[in-house]
């Protein structure tokens, strides 16, 4: 079992940035990913990360404004939020899924956070 805690959220102006951070219980050999869900609407991807970190991939609607990265020694993935706006407001969740390959569906993850509010204010 791996627990995952999520930091980091918050209240942001538009234009403003965020870096959100996902803290591992223990090290696995897992890729990464972050998902948000706003309010009245269904949960979405947000970016992954494979294992080794040389992959990445972005939802069109936050790609070149966020920026996925891990550090494998502190077991933390970190998700760095530019140019946020207000519809990036959402509570955004860290999954974990065992293996090295990349994954964008939420199916795939075997566990996840329990979320962190973000809130950009207009």
């Amino acid at each position: 079992q791996v627990q995952l805690v999520e930091s980091g959220g918050g209240l942001v102006q538009n234009g403003g940035s965020l870096r959100l951070s996902c803290a591992a219980s223990r090290r696995t050999f897992s890729s990464y990913g972050w998902f948000r869900q706003a309010p009245g609407k269904e949960r979405e991807f947000v970016a992954a990360i494979s294992w080794s970190g040389d992959r990445t991939s972005y939802a069109d609607s936050v790609k070149g404004r966020f920026t996925i990265s891990r550090d494998n020694v502190k077991n933390t993935v970190y998700l760095q939020m530019n140019s946020l706006k207000p519809e990036d407001t959402a509570i955004y969740y860290c999954a974990a899924k065992l293996g090295s390959n990349l994954y964008v569906a939420m199916r795939d993850y075997d566990y996840w956070g329990q979320g962190t509010q973000v809130t950009v204010s207009s």
